[in-house]
């Protein structure tokens, strides 16, 4: 087991006990609970505010140079690689994640903090163009502070890709991770605290903040000195922080909701895309933004296609995150596994047929879990509710299409937007749906690839800005003109 941080929060630079209410989260693998901890109240979030602001204008911290920044976020990156392994047996310990999975998460968390300190850099500000007698610039300044709010699915990895722009366009940060799984962020947190001891900067530069959205959340995105709000998860969460972002007049970044399409075209490498189809949907246990949870097959192909698919998913390994053997790990929350399973209940009421999986595994070590076996539906109209909405679990719903007008007006017949696979050895066929489905991210013939250098974002429902890539940090501050006089003689119209 991992070692369980203790009843602490990070609060205004210091580690005390929270004044919320009692959270407790537990191993989905068993349900063995691993910590009760006591989250942040409205209080806690506003003193954290408070000195958030004060730490972010200390000249220490204000007057840093980037390259001086950067030399933080290089410490960072080590310290979380050094601490790699005991992050992701935590990860696994509260997400249930494989710790395959949550090795590559730590690892990448770790590649985003020297990324951005490469990035910040060589980041440089503009000299433009003069159309006067006078030195125009355009510079960038922090916002202040800045809030974080993440979900359960990947935390080390989600926070990461905040906390480092964030950090390095020289803000403050107060990030709350999900009620069920506040462990490794807390971990995390107290990494970013030695570093930021070891380089004498203000400890309140960093809070971590647990708690429910309605509480937390809420107050994260109210407060006054908040001046951005940076935000992953679901669609209406999002839409309710985009109007209190409105209302401040603030920026907002929304990572939210996806239901994202998988094609294989007729002349697909059909093993590529069998291995791509599974991986795409049933790693992470289904639990990702960017899931491929509806997949389009050539007409020709579906009914062999779908036979074979559905004989490679039943022999998916079904187990614990700590087996090195298991493929399909069981999901966060018990309350999570019933409610996949209330959406496949649905599937059938609506008439659809469900051709493997569709119910949790028995015996043990699965009944003490939140395991769910990898399902595949198909038989249902694109308009049904199990096809339109995220269900965030190990749950694929198949369609055949016709030709490629039909494919795409269904792919894109969903208000998601979020990513897109394209599985074929035509290379102007995977340009031309590339172009025409509506998501930020297509992979073609492959799945689940990220870099940290590449932007990431969805359109429609699926969210509001972009995360990763050079210009994270520049999403993270303002933009200032400055303009100063070369000439000697006074304004012509003061004369």
């Amino acid at each position: 087991m991992p070692r369980i941080p203790a009843d602490e929060i990070l609060i205004a630079g210091q580690w005390r006990r929270g004044e919320g209410e009692l959270v407790e989260t537990t191993d989905p693998a068993d349900g063995t609970v691993l910590a009760v901890l006591h989250a942040a109240s409205e209080h806690d979030v506003d003193e954290a505010a408070r000195a958030a602001a004060r730490a972010a204008a200390d000249p220490a911290w204000r007057d840093l140079l980037p390259h001086e920044r950067a030399r933080l976020l290089h410490r960072i990156g080590d310290l979380v690689e050094e601490a790699a392994g005991e992050l992701a047996a935590l990860q696994t310990a509260d997400t249930g994640k494989t710790l395959t999975e949550t090795r590559a998460l730590a690892y990448s968390a770790a590649g985003t903090f020297r990324y951005t300190a490469a990035a910040l850099e060589t980041a440089e500000e503009s000299l433009t163009p003069s159309r006067g007698p006078y030195l125009s610039l355009s510079v960038h300044e922090p916002i202040g502070v800045v809030a974080a709010i993440n979900p359960w699915n990947s935390p080390v990895a989600s926070d990461a890709q905040k906390l480092a722009p964030a950090l390095a366009a020289g803000n403050a940060v107060l990030l709350k991770p999900a009620r069920w799984t506040p462990l490794v962020s807390l971990a995390l947190a107290r990494l970013i605290s030695a570093a930021l001891a070891e380089h004498g900067l203000p400890a309140a530069l960093v809070s971590v903040l647990p708690g429910g959205g309605r509480t937390v959340g809420a107050a994260l995105a109210q407060h006054p000195l908040v001046g951005r709000v940076g935000f992953t998860g679901g669609t209406a969460t999002g839409r309710e922080l985009a109007q209190v972002a409105a209302r401040k007049l603030i920026p907002a970044s929304l990572e939210l909701g996806g239901k994202s399409p998988t094609i294989v075209r007729p002349d697909a490498d059909l093993d590529a895309a069998l291995a791509g189809v599974m991986f795409g949907v049933f790693s992470s246990s289904g639990q990702s933004c960017v899931a491929g949870s509806r997949l389009f097959v050539a007409r020709e192909l579906y009914d062999t296609f779908l036979a074979t698919l559905v004989e490679r998913v039943r022999a998916l390994r079904v187990g614990p995150g700590t087996d090195p053997d298991t493929q399909v790990a069981p999901l966060v929350h018990h309350e999570h596994r019933d409610a996949v399973a209330a959406w496949v209940r649905l599937a059938r009421q609506e008439g659809g047929r469900v051709l493997c999986g569709g119910s949790a595994p028995a015996g043990d070590p699965y009944d003490r879990g939140a395991y769910y076996l990898p399902t595949v539906i198909d038989g249902l109209p694109p308009t049904a509710r199990v096809c339109q909405e995220e269900i965030f679990g190990p749950v694929l719903v198949a369609f055949p299409y016709d030709d490629e007008d039909d494919l795409v007006r269904q792919a894109n017949g969903t208000v998601y937007g979020l990513a897109c696979g394209i599985w074929t050895r035509d290379p102007l066929a995977a340009w031309r749906l590339a172009r025409r489905v509506e998501a930020g991210t297509v992979w073609i013939n492959t799945y689940k690839q990220f870099s940290i250098s590449t932007p990431f974002g969805g359109v429609k429902d699926s969210g509001l800005g972009t995360e990763k890539g050079r210009d994270a940090i520049r999403a993270y501050q303002r933009q200032k003109s400055v303009y100063w006089s070369t000439s000697q003689t006074p304004l012509p119209w003061a004369s």
